[in-house]
């Protein structure tokens, strides 16, 4: 397995300690796994900005043996750029294949899991990669800051999830900001965390599609998890269920619907009521979920971080928490993040979460085909995807092109929905213009290698089933952005990706030696490749217009430009927002125009169009590159 390859320049805090640690898998034992589609989970971590997506994934990353668990947390591996380490933002969404095994009680022992993750930015100005990576996976887990609760950027993130039928789970992070520094009662975690839980709810119910089902999150249905990220401990009702299921001798499911929701342990009479104060007691009884999970919690970290060693021994020799070696000789901060990790590990609650919780892509592929595919439901290709089956034919869409460490080449990053994909295979590469039937934007080549995202580092892999998500080298020359891959004659694309932004800050952008200019043509071709949404123009006056959605999207694509892509120096104009006027309703006036020679008068009344005519026109069906005769007939 080779260690880190950084391209150079590239220096990351760390960088030589996380290549020391070295991943427990190998490449075969990914390969093997693939095969088996129903052991395969794709998910893509979302939410709002700063509220600790890329501090989470590095948990799992750190289970999976990539990093050590000293530095889990600050490292962020999956920020691949320098500048990403820098801001301390996500830009790009970088993807990790993760092998993992899971015991899920059924009597089976650990069966190997393939996690294919993608950590994706919170910024808006970013949305559009998750966007792209929420096509390639199947469920989503949405990270909610529990102090500042559901925001913004949650809502939108997970209103792009829903429609591209993406199951949600929910991580409630930064719990350990309520015990620590606003030093929160237990009930009024309950609160928060209730709070944080029911606005999410609100979102997916408001855009629920009847196909999934209900895919609404509530802890008792163990698809909630609360925790921190950045100590790296976490929890869900289920865990906890687990072990006061077996002390009370009841059963899980029923423990799991007392674990959370108004139902009080009354410890005198040892019943359960729903009751805060039943007759009899003189104070109001603890919730149950406060009592049996909460205040454990609480006191062995105020216990830790107050240093009462007496009572945090004695908690941790009843919890079964037993530190080896250099763990013994750690106080305060450093000894409960590691209590915590050794006690409640994120990993694994996160794990169980995602391999119960989230869908398989044979499970996904059935009800999102309608989502994905453009043409008609029962042809070849549509049953392809439906069934997810490996010897079938290929269907592939690659969603984004990640740049290589050799300047101004790609990776095309996508999933392969069904079929195998090989190394050396003969494919349609069909752009997004491809109609079935023409040869505009078909190119038929072979695929060079397939390899392997991990983060920062790539691995050689010799052919990739379907439900996997695969980089391929020596396809970037005939893509602009996205694409699909088949190896059917008559099949239609996979539909293209609707992004929730759209470019609008425009910068003009010249050259301050007219010698390089075919450096910076070159440059802006490529770097309309390597972002989803960027949109790179010449206008009349032969001025080169760039595109972003933000000033933040635009400021990272022309540093990119300078460094990367073009590698000489220009000027930059102000940024240009373009305005959009429109009709809202019938003018009151009716205009009257002259023909030159007086003869001829136009009276004009402008109106609104229906959005029939504006979807024909989108769709091309009447716009300027319609056939006249064809437009006629509409």
């Amino acid at each position: 397995l080779k260690l880190a390859r950084f391209p150079p320049g590239f220096w990351c805090p760390g960088a030589a300690l996380a290549s020391a640690a070295m991943p427990n898998f190998t490449v075969d034992q990914i390969r093997g796994i693939m095969d088996n589609t129903d052991k395969i989970r794709s998910m893509s971590v979302i939410a709002h900005v700063d509220h600790g997506k890329s501090t989470l994934t590095d948990s799992l990353i750190c289970k999976a043996g990539i990093i050590s668990a000293k530095q889990a947390g600050d490292a962020r591996f999956t920020d691949t750029r320098a500048d990403e380490q820098e801001r301390g933002v996500t830009i790009k969404s970088t993807g990790v294949s993760l092998y993992f095994e899971h015991d899920e009680d059924d009597g089976k022992g650990n069966q190997p899991h393939l996690i294919n993750l993608i950590d994706s930015p919170g910024h808006v100005d970013f949305s559009s990669e998750v966007t792209a990576a929420l096509r390639i996976t199947d469920g989503a887990m949405v990270v909610v800051d529990c102090i500042e609760g559901c925001a913004v950027q949650t809502e939108t993130v997970l209103r792009q999830s829903l429609a591209e039928r993406v199951k949600p789970c929910l991580f409630v992070n930064k719990v350990d900001r309520c015990i620590l520094e606003l030093q929160m009662e237990p009930e009024d975690m309950y609160g928060r965390f209730r709070k944080a839980i029911e606005d999410v709810n609100v979102i997916v119910a408001t855009y629920n599609d009847a196909l999934m089902g209900d895919v609404q999150v509530a802890p008792e249905k163990g698809t909630v998890a609360f925790g921190s990220g950045l100590h790296g401990w976490g929890f869900n009702v289920e865990r906890f269920a687990k072990i006061y299921a077996a002390k009370m001798g009841v059963d899980k499911e029923k423990m799991m619907k007392r674990l959370w929701g108004d139902s009080f342990f009354n410890a005198k009479k040892k019943t359960w009521t729903n009751v805060q104060q039943p007759e009899g007691c003189d104070s109001a009884l603890p919730r149950a979920f406060c009592q049996f999970i909460m205040t454990p919690i609480n006191q062995l970290m105020r216990a830790i971080m107050d240093d009462q060693k007496e009572k945090y021994e004695k908690m941790m020799g009843t919890l079964g928490i037993v530190l080896k070696g250099d763990d013994k000789n750690l106080t305060g901060k450093p000894l409960m993040k590691r209590t915590m990790q050794i006690w409640i590990n994120a990993a694994d609650t996160l794990l169980s979460m995602i391999v119960t919780k989230l869908p398989s892509p044979k499970v996904a592929q059935k009800y999102r085909v309608e989502n994905l595919y453009e043409g008609p439901m029962d042809d070849e290709a549509a049953k392809a995807i439906r069934a997810c089956e490996k010897e079938g034919p290929l269907m592939m869409y690659v969603s984004k092109m990640v740049p290589t460490s050799d300047k101004g080449r790609f990776y095309a990053f996508g999933r392969v929905f069904s079929g195998t994909i090989a190394t050396g295979q003969r494919v349609r590469i069909q752009g997004p213009h491809y109609k079935p039937g023409s040869k505009e934007d078909l190119n038929v080549k072979n695929i060079q290698r397939t390899v392997l995202m991990m983060g920062r580092t790539t691995e050689q892999i010799a052919d990739v089933p379907c439900g996997n998500t695969v980089a391929l080298v020596g396809i970037d020359q005939y893509l602009l952005k996205s694409g699909t891959l088949t190896t059917v004659e008559d099949a239609h694309n996979i539909a293209d990706m609707k992004y929730s932004v759209s470019p609008v800050v425009k910068v003009a952008v010249k050259v301050k030696d007219g010698k390089e200019l075919p450096k910076l043509v070159e440059g802006l071709k490529k770097l309309s490749k390597s972002d989803p949404l960027v949109v790179c123009t010449t206008e009349e006056s032969g001025e080169h217009v760039i595109a972003g959605c933000g000033e933040l999207h635009v400021e990272i694509c022309l540093k990119d430009l300078r460094e990367e892509y073009a590698q000489c120096e220009f000027t930059v104009s102000d940024p240009v927002v373009s305005y959009r006027e429109t009709v809202a309703e019938k003018s009151s006036v009716t205009c009257l125009a002259k023909s030159p020679n007086k003869h001829n008068r136009i009276y004009l009344v402008a109106e609104p169009m229906d959005d029939e005519l504006c979807t024909a026109i989108e769709d091309g069906k009447a716009g300027p590159k319609a056939d006249a005769k064809e437009r006629a007939k509409l």
